[in-house]
C-alpha cells in the first residue's frame, strides 16, 4: 500500500469520526430539547447554560483526544504495512482489530460524557441527571456503532494488506454480528428509547400527551433516518466483496484463470474471498497441467484422459500414420556444438508440429531425430487420407525451404492398428501399434532415396480427394523390408 493511500485512509477516517461525533452531539441536543420529557426546573436557563458550556468543553476535548488516539492507533498500522511484515506477524491481528479498537475508544469517550453530564445535572434534579445520562449513553452507543462501520470501511486497504495471500485469521467479526449491529442502530435504539420514555412516564414524569406525541415522532424520525443509513452501510460492507466475487466468477467463466479478488473482509465473506482465490489458483494449476499434458500427448488424447479414467488397454482402429526421420543425424551431431544441434532440431520439429496440427493430426511421439504423427486415433478424423497426404507433401516442401541444413525422409501408411494406453498403472503412454506404423517407418528409410524424400502407400491416393491426388505420381512397387509382397508407393510430383 502506497504512502498516499495510507494517508488518505487516515484522513478520511479522522474526518469521518469528527463528523459522526458532531452529528451525535447535535442529536443529543435535539433529543433533550424536543423529545425527552425533562422535568421543569425553577432555574432552567442557568442549567441550560451550564450544560452548553460543559458540552463545548467535552466536545473540544473529545475531538482532540479522539484525533490523537486515532493517530496512535493508525501509526503502527502504517508502519506494519510499509515494512512488509510477514503475515504471521502479531501486528497483523492488530490491523484486523483496528475498527474494534477505534469503536471501543469512542464508546469509552461517550460513556465518560454520559457519566459527566449525569453527575453535572443530578444535584439540580436527580431525574434530570438520569434522563440526560441515558440520552447521552444511547446516542453514544449509536455513534460508536457508526464509528465502527466507518472505520471498517476506511481501513479496508489496511485489512487487504493484512489478509492478502492467506485465509483470514479467526476473530469475533462475523456477518451476523454486523447485521445485529445494524438492527440495533436501525430499530433497537429507537425501541429502547421508547421503552425508557414509557418507564419515565409511568414513574411520575410530568409528561403531557402532546409531549409524548412529539417524543414518539422525533424518535421514530431518528430511527427511520438512522436506520436507512445504517442498513446502507452494512449492506455495502457485504455487497462490495460479493460484487467483486461475482465479477471474478464471470472472468473464470470466460476462461480467465489469472483473476484474483482482494481479501479485505475479516468476516465469513473474507473466508469466501480467500477460498475463491485458492480455487482460482487450483484452476490455473489444472489448466497449466492440461496444457502441458496436451503438448506431450496431443489435445485429443488429453481431452479424453481428462474426461475419463486412464486405463490400460486399447482398441483396433483404422489409422493413417506419418513417420519423419532426419537423414544423417549422427554426422550432424558430430560436426556441430550441442547447442546448435538442439536449436536445429527444435526448428525442424517446429515445422513438423505446425504442419501436422494444421492438417488435423497429432504428434504421438518424438524419438530422438524422428517423429510419429497419427490421424484417426483416439478420435476419428474425416478424410484422413487427404489430410495425411497433404501434410506429407507440405511438410517436405517446408522442410526443404525452411530447414535446408537438415534432410529428412517422410513415409505415410494406412491400415488397421491397435491404439490405447500401453505401460503400467504407475506410468503409461497412449500410442499406436501395428502394421501401418511399421510400414511407415520402412517407407521413411526408402524415401531417402527419392528426390522428394517422401514416399506414401499408393492405396491412399484412391481414398483421398482428387484435388490432392493429382499432386502425386505412382512409382513402381518396391520391396519393403520384412515383407514378401511388393508395396505400391507414390511420391509428390515436380520435385527436383
Amino acid at each position: 500500500m502506497t504512502r498516499f493511500r495510507s494517508w488518505r485512509a487516515r484522513l478520511a477516517l479522522s474526518l469521518g469520526l469528527v463528523v459522526i461525533n458532531l452529528v451525535g452531539t447535535v442529536l443529543v441536543y435535539c433529543l433533550l430539547a424536543f423529545a425527552v420529557p425533562l422535568p421543569q426546573l425553577a432555574d432552567d436557563d442557568r442549567v441550560r447554560l451550564l450544560n452548553l458550556i460543559g458540552a463545548a468543553i467535552v466536545v473540544t476535548v473529545a475531538v482532540g483526544v479522539g484525533v490523537w488516539h486515532l493517530n496512535a492507533v493508525l501509526t503502527p498500522l502504517v508502519h506494519w504495512v510499509r515494512r512488509g511484515a510477514p503475515h504471521d506477524d502479531p501486528g497483523r491481528l492488530v490491523v484486523l482489530r483496528a475498527p474494534a479498537i477505534v469503536a471501543r475508544r469512542q464508546g469509552a469517550t461517550w460513556l465518560c460524557a454520559a457519566l459527566l453530564f449525569g453527575a453535572l445535572n443530578a444535584p439540580e434534579n436527580l431525574r434530570l441527571g438520569a434522563y440526560i445520562a441515558l440520552t447521552v449513553a444511547l446516542v453514544g452507543w449509536s455513534t460508536t456503532a457508526f464509528s465502527y462501520l466507518a472505520a471498517e470501511r476506511a481501513l479496508r486497504s489496511f485489512a487487504q494488506r493484512a489478509l492478502e495471500g492467506d485465509a483470514p485469521m479467526p476473530n469475533r467479526r462475523t456477518v451476523v454480528g454486523r447485521e445485529l449491529l445494524t438492527w440495533w442502530l436501525s430499530t433497537g435504539i429507537v425501541l429502547l428509547g421508547l421503552v425508557l420514555v414509557g418507564i419515565f412516564t409511568l414513574t411520575g414524569s410530568e409528561a403531557t400527551i402532546t409531549g409524548l406525541a412529539v417524543t414518539m415522532v422525533v424518535l421514530s424520525g431518528i430511527g427511520l433516518s438512522v436506520g436507512v443509513l445504517a442498513t446502507y452501510l452494512a449492506a455495502k460492507a457485504s455487497a462490495d466483496p460479493l460484487r467483486g466475487l461475482r465479477r471474478a466468477v464471470a472472468e473464470i467463466e470466460r476462461g480467465n484463470y489469472e483473476v484474483a479478488v482482494p481479501i479485505y473482509d475479516a468476516t465469513e465473506i473474507g473466508h469466501l474471498q480467500a477460498g475463491f482465490n485458492k480455487m482460482a489458483a487450483g484452476l490455473r494449476e489444472r489448466e497449466r497441467i492440461r496444457e502441458l499434458f496436451g503438448r506431450h500427448v496431443g489435445t485429443d488424447v488429453a481431452r479424453q484422459a481428462l474426461a475419463d479414467d486412464v486405463t490400460l488397454g486399447g482398441e483396433a482402429r483404422e489409422v493413417t500414420v506419418l513417420f519423419v526421420d532426419i537423414i544423417g543425424s549422427t554426422t550432424i551431431a558430430e560436426e556441430r556444438e550441442p547447442e546448435q544441434v538442439v536449436a536445429l532440431l527444435n526448428q525442424f520439429f517446429a515445422v513438423v508440429v505446425e504442419v501436422v496440427d494444421a492438417h488435423g493430426g497429432w504428434i504421438n511421439k518424438f524419438a530422438g531425430d524422428a517423429a510419429l504423427a497419427i490421424w484417426g486415433a483416439p478420435a476419428e478424423v474425416p478424410d484422413r487420407a487427404t489430410l495425411a497426404l497433404r501434410a506429407a507433401r507440405v511438410m517436405g516442401e517446408r522442410l526443404r525451404a525452411e530447414v535446408p541444413e537438415l534432410r529428412a525422409g517422410i513415409g505415410v501408411s494406412t491400415g488397421r492398428a491397435v491404439a490405447g494406453n500401453i505401460g503400467a498403472d504407475q506410468r503409461s503412454e497412449y500410442t499406436v501399434i501395428g502394421d501401418p506404423v511399421n510400414e511407415a517407418a520402412r517407407l521413411t528409410d526408402l524415401a531417402k532415396q527419392v528426390p522428394a524424400a517422401v514416399l506414401v502407400r499408393a492405396d491412399l491416393l484412391a481414398a483421398a480427394d482428387p484435388v490432392e491426388s493429382v499432386n502425386w505420381k505412382e512409382l513402381d512397387p518396391i520391396q519393403v523390408r520384412g515383407r514378401q509382397a511388393l508395396t505400391p508407393v507414390a511420391t509428390p510430383l515436380d520435385v527436383s
